[in-house]
């Protein structure tokens, strides 16, 4: 008991199972579920007011993306990323992303770079309004659809897995401090850049918003540790 704050759930609207699962995903990124620390599905379904099972189940999802670790006989221990696994990750998106932002800026037919404006608007929304799922939600959309327009869809599932694994913990540390808008804003930028033509200013664009997320990362996850 009292590891969550109470949340209400409306199984009515969404499935039960994917509505846990969100607020987990939330009470990772918040701090609330701690890194390293086990957590069993019944104490946390007592905190959501429901039975064990949605719970367990949307531990499983969360486990399938890296987030937890199920430990025998005892529940879920949340993950934890530490500096050099962030470089790591850093360093392998820096490789397939940097390239590719590259390849599409010369390739990618304006219309589909223009549909992503409304994404890159709701990210600078998100982090201004101190949306903090709707920040990573959108973000996350963004990154992946525009690097969908090369085609290559195991390269979509890559990244995607890369950026679920270097998630941050504390985010709300520099959503108060508002670190996130600046990252945020570099989406329209890189955007305006890509249908401007300019490869290089996206090139130069991407790879200093990867070395942004880094830092603001690693500022994070201090912060959370502290």
């Amino acid at each position: 008991m009292g590891h969550l704050t109470r949340r209400d759930l409306n199984a009515t609207r969404e499935r039960l199972r994917d509505q846990v699962a969100h607020a987990l995903r939330a009470a990772l990124i918040s701090g609330e579920l701690r890194p390293g620390a086990v957590y069993s599905a019944p104490t946390l379904a007592e905190d959501f007011g429901i039975s064990a099972t949605p719970v367990r189940e949307a531990m499983l999802d969360l486990a399938r993306e890296g987030l937890v670790e199920p430990v025998r006989n005892k529940g879920f221990r949340v993950t934890a990323v530490d500096e050099r696994d962030l470089d790591q990750y850093t360093e392998i998106r820096a490789l397939i992303e940097i390239p590719m932002v590259v390849r599409i800026t010369r390739t990618a037919a304006r219309e589909d770079l223009e549909a992503l404006r409304p994404v890159a608007v709701e990210i600078v929304r998100a982090a201004r309004e101190h949306d903090l799922i709707g920040y990573l939600e959108a973000d996350r959309r963004f990154h992946l659809t525009l690097l969908g327009l090369a085609g290559n869809e195991r390269l979509v599932e890559t990244v995607g897995d890369l950026r679920k694994r270097s998630r941050l913990y504390g985010l709300t540390a520099l959503d108060e401090r508002g670190d996130l808008i600046p990252s945020a804003e570099e989406h329209l930028e890189l955007l305006d850049l890509m249908l401007a033509g300019d490869a290089k200013g996206a090139e130069k664009c991407m790879t200093r918003h990867l070395g942004h997320v880094r830092s603001l990362w690693a500022k994070g996850g201090r912060q959370g540790r502290a």
